[in-house]
């Protein structure tokens, strides 16, 4: 859910005033925002928060990045929530308009956290395939993993975004990366359909991929809707894949997107 800080309280230690380069319409729903602004130094995978006053009041939400920790402008990619205070505004948003963006960087779905092993899986839904795309443009996962695969699932085919991002990992990377597209209500030439819970639990993902999950050679990112987040952790637990965890280590590193 959105936060709301008072205008006149807002405290500039912990937020820092950027500017917005660019709007990108994906979709009708799906948009990137693209901004300038001093961040404090983030790893890949984390997130932070944007925010706009709205009637005078810092409204905010969290939002992962999308750009690597070296790249410039910063990227958040979200999707447009019905009667949403803060997706609404920052639809409307034009070059040059000012944007709130809270310096420091959370969480813990980054490779530091990841144990090591020659596979390494970024399973994501929807919007959440933001902070993969920020960690497959460092060149951490290309030095500890023989091979690393991307599952982004969608609703809709036109809503598989970044398309030339992704394009240019595999041109890169083209002996260590995999790219598969999930698309679960149309059918298409080029994609699943079904769910990503299902596509381990028969076989196709690693038929797709030509390899084996299984816990002495995978290690798993998991970004998205809970219930995906937790019938795919589940199917990989009936694997023999564990939860990582920093006293216990395991293959399941997991971040949930809302």
């Amino acid at each position: 859910m959105p936060t709301s800080t008072d205008k006149d309280a807002i405290d500039r230690k912990r937020w820092s005033q950027g500017r917005v380069r660019e709007l990108h319409a994906w979709t009708d729903k799906l948009y990137s925002v693209r901004v300038d602004a001093p961040v404090q130094p983030f790893k890949a995978g984390q997130f932070t928060k944007i925010g706009l006053f709205i009637d005078d009041q810092l409204v905010s939400r969290p939002y992962s990045y999308v750009n690597a920790p070296h790249e410039e402008p910063l990227e958040f990619y979200f999707v447009t929530v019905p009667d949403g205070p803060l997706t609404n505004r920052l639809v409307e948003l034009a070059p040059g308009d000012p944007i709130e963006v809270m310096s420091k960087a959370s969480g813990f779905l980054t490779l530091d956290e990841v144990p090591q092993a020659p596979q390494l899986l970024l399973l994501s839904t929807g919007t959440a395939i933001g902070p993969f795309l920020s960690i497959l443009k460092t060149d951490q996962p290309w030095q500890r993993f023989e091979r690393v695969a991307l599952v982004h699932a969608v609703r809709l085919a036109e809503e598989l975004s970044f398309a030339e991002t992704i394009a240019g990992v595999r041109a890169a990377h083209p002996d260590k990366f995999d790219f598969v597209p999930v698309v679960s209500r149309e059918d298409t030439d080029f994609a699943f359909r079904a769910r990503i819970p299902a596509l381990i639990e028969d076989g196709r993902l690693e038929a797709r991929l030509g390899l084996t999950i299984a816990p002495q050679t995978t290690q798993v990112m998991l970004c998205g809707n809970p219930d995906m987040v937790k019938a795919t952790s589940a199917t990989l637990a009936a694997r023999g894949l564990q939860r990582n965890r920093r006293r216990e280590p395991g293959q399941i590193s997991v971040e949930n997107y809302w």
